[in-house]
C-alpha cells in the first residue's frame, strides 16, 4: 500500500518553499510515517521547482488550500515571521498540528495565543529548533548532563558573516534563533537579565549586536552577531568548573574540542600569595553524529503526535525564545538598559539529555523543576 493510501500515515501541507522549505519537504517525504501531499508557495518559479521533484505532488499558491484540506493532518509554516502567527492559528483552528519556522512568533502575546489554542484542542506545535538535534548539540548537553564540565560559569557565541541582510528582520532575530535556543536547552534556569546593544548602519535595521544575559546560577552567556564581518565564524566556548569546551561548527571532522583546563581555588600564608592554581591538561575530541538533524527532528515530532506529548522544541520553548527576543529589543532602543525578568519557568531535566546520540532521536524528562525565566509582558498577556 502506498503512503498516501496509509490511513495510519500523517498528511502534511507545507507552506512556504523558499531558502528552507524545500529541505523541510524533502525530510517529511522521505519519512516512512508522512506524506506530503500538498505545498505552497507565492512564487510560481518555486512551484516549479516542486514539481520537477515531485511530480504527483499538489501544489498550489493559496495557503487557504492547504488550511481548509480536510485531507492534511499538519501544517509545515516555513514563512517570514510575519506570517507564523496568522496561517499557525488557522491551522489550529481547523484541527491541525503545526510544524514552524523558527523564530516562532514576532511577539509574546501571540506565542501565548497558539499556545491556549493548542492546548485547547488537543494539538501538537513543534518550533524547528534545527540545532538541538544536531549532533554537537546533542554532544554538549550529554556533557553538561553527565557533569563532565562541572557547573557552567559561561557560554560565549560568535555567529558573525557578511550579511545577508534581511528586509523584515534586525540582525538578531536573523542569527540569534540558534543560540537562544540552545541556551535554553543547556543552560538550567533562564535568565534573570539581559543587556543588549546594537548598531545600525546600512539599511535602517540592527546590522552588529551584543547582547549579555546573567543567570541565576552564576553563569553568564554573550552573544556576539554581525552582519558585517568580512568572515564567517560561528565559535561557541563553554567554560565550566571542571572543564572548557570549544565548538566550532564550521569544522568539518572535529567540531568539538574538550580542554581539561581550569582555575582553582588555592590559599596562601601572604597577601601576596597567588590565590589560584592553574589546571592545564589533556585536549580530545569526542565522537559527533553526523546524522541530518532535520531528519531526527521530523521523525521526533511523528512520534510525539502519534505518542500525544509534547516535543522538548513546543510552543512553550519557542515562547521562551520570544520572551528573550522581546527583552534584547527592548534593552536595545533603551541604550543597552538592563531589563529584568519577571516569570518562572519549568526546567525538565532529571539528570538525563532530553536529546541523547544513544536515544534516537529524543526523550524528555518529567522533572518539572522550576526556575525565573526572563518575560516581556505585553498588554495582551
Amino acid at each position: 500500500m502506498s503512503k498516501d493510501k496509509d490511513s495510519s500515515v500523517l498528511k502534511i501541507g507545507v507552506i512556504g518553499y523558499g531558502y528552507w522549505g524545500p529541505n523541510v519537504v524533502r525530510n517529511f517525504y522521505n519519512n516512512p510515517q508522512t506524506s506530503v501531499v500538498s505545498v505552497c508557495d507565492l512564487s510560481v518559479k518555486s512551484l516549479e521547482r516542486v514539481r520537477r521533484i515531485y511530480p504527483s505532488m499538489d501544489t498550489t499558491t493559496d495557503p487557504a488550500d492547504i488550511l481548509n484540506s480536510s485531507h492534511i493532518d499538519l501544517v509545515a509554516i516555513v514563512t517570514p515571521i510575519s506570517q507564523h502567527f496568522p496561517l499557525a492559528k488557522r491551522a489550529l483552528e481547523n484541527g491541525k498540528h503545526v510544524f514552524v519556522e523558527k523564530p516562532f512568533t514576532s511577539r509574546v502575546s501571540e506565542a501565548e495565543q497558539l499556545i491556549e489554542l493548542a492546548d485547547r484542542k488537543n494539538l501538537r506545535i513543534m518550533v524547528d529548533h534545527t540545532f538541538l538535534f544536531n549532533g554537537a548539540v546533542r554532544k554538549i548537553r550529554e556533557l553538561i548532563d553527565s557533569d563532565t564540565l562541572g557547573s557552567l560559569y559561561y557560554y560565549d557565541s560568535t555567529r558573525v558573516n557578511l550579511g545577508l541582510f534581511q528586509n523584515d528582520a534586525n540582525v538578531v532575530w536573523d542569527l540569534a534563533p540558534h543560540d537562544l535556543s540552545i541556551i535554553d536547552h543547556v543552560i538550567s534556569g533562564a535568565p534573570e537579565a539581559i543587556i543588549a546593544t546594537g548598531e545600525k548602519h546600512v539599511n535602517g535595521v540592527e546590522d552588529m549586536d551584543c547582547i549579555t544575559m546573567n543567570f541565576p546560577n552564576k553563569a553568564i552567556a554573550h552573544l556576539n552577531l554581525n552582519w558585517l564581518s568580512p568572515v564567517k565564524v560561528r565559535t561557541t566556548r563553554i567554560g565550566g568548573e571542571k572543564k572548557m569546551l570549544v565548538w566550532n561548527d564550521l569544522e568539518a571532522d572535529e567540531k568539538i574540542k574538550i580542554y581539561d583546563k581550569g582555575v582553582d581555588p588555592a590559599s596562601g600564608d601572604a597577601v601576596y600569595d597567588l590565590r589560584v592554581s592553574y589546571r592545564a591538561g589533556d585536549v580530545w575530541v569526542p565522537r559527533v553524529e553526523q546524522l541530518e538533524a532535520l531528519t531526527l527532528e521530523v521523525q521526533y515530532f511523528v512520534e510525539c503526535i502519534v505518542g500525544g506529548q509534547n516535543p522538548v522544541n513546543d510552543a512553550r520553548a519557542g515562547l521562551r525564545v520570544v520572551q528573550m527576543f522581546e527583552a534584547i529589543d527592548q534593552s536595545m532602543a533603551q541604550n543597552g538598559k538592563m531589563v529584568y525578568s519577571r516569570s518562572e519557568k519549568s526546567d525538565q531535566r532529571n539528570g538525563n539529555s532530553l536529546i541523547s546520540e544513544r536515544e534516537t532521536p529524543v526523550q524528555a524528562d518529567q522533572s518539572g523543576r522550576t526556575a525565573k525565566t526572563l518575560v516581556v509582558r505585553s498588554s495582551a498577556a
